[in-house]
């Protein structure tokens, strides 16, 4: 369901239901939450078996769900699994190759570096069939690409290519490999990418955040940052 291995600095963390479209089930959510603790590595790779990245919710799943307190707990897995994403010390790098649907947009946009290949697409699928985007889609989406293609998208259910997810600022890089991006993130020094992610993914005031960034430059210095030499 979830496979992990270890290259390169990287750790790679596949979806691995192809037959599903790696389409996700309370179990999968699960593992995935699992995979991403257990990540030693500066920088995880996210990526899709076959030839989707992930087609989002099972549908199967979300038809089992009888109760009021079932889709509470199952809206809460989803989002716990994407605050942890988000929140985890590790660069995490979300390669599209193929569809990403629904609650596969948002576990891309949990993500911190998004990069697709030409084969990619995307669609906030959940109005098609009466539902939404509750894995923290709605924040997220809206913060990643603005709140007009954020309603577009989301109110319309519509498809989008890779090349116009580049244009609004869903994926950053159109490549022909994106496990090579986070390759060469896990170069990088790794307190670096690390403090970085801290910073940028702050949410708190404007002021506090200020006081955090002066404190995490001067953690950096005092922990010997790779300067070139000066003349």
């Amino acid at each position: 369901m979830i496979e992990t291995r270890r290259a390169h600095g990287v750790t790679y963390i596949k979806l691995d239901r192809p037959a599903r479209r790696n389409a996700l089930t309370a179990e999968a959510l699960l593992a995935l939450h699992e995979a991403i603790e257990g990540v030693t590595t500066p920088v995880a790779y996210l990526h899709g078996a076959g030839d989707a990245f992930c087609a989002g919710a099972d549908f199967a799943a979300i038809a089992a769900l009888e109760t009021e307190e079932d889709a509470s707990a199952f809206a809460g897995l989803g989002q716990e699994v994407m605050d942890t994403i988000e929140q985890t010390d590790v660069i995490v790098v979300a390669g599209i190759d193929g569809p990403a649907r629904g609650g596969g947009v948002e576990l891309a946009l949990a993500a911190d570096v998004r990069v697709a290949t030409e084969a990619a697409s995307f669609a906030e699928t959940g109005v098609n069939v009466g539902l939404f985007g509750a894995w923290g889609g709605t924040i997220r989406l809206v913060e990643v690409i603005g709140l007009g293609h954020a309603l577009d998208l989301s109110l319309t259910g519509r498809t989008i290519s890779a090349t116009e997810a580049k244009q609004i600022g869903l994926v950053s890089q159109l490549v022909e490999a994106p496990e090579t991006v986070a390759i060469e993130l896990a170069t990088k020094p790794a307190r670096s990418l690390r403090i970085i992610k801290q910073r940028l993914r702050d949410r708190g005031s404007y002021e506090a955040q200020l006081i955090s960034e002066q404190e995490a430059f001067t953690d950096l210095i005092e922990a010997g940052a790779s300067l070139p030499s000066v003349d």
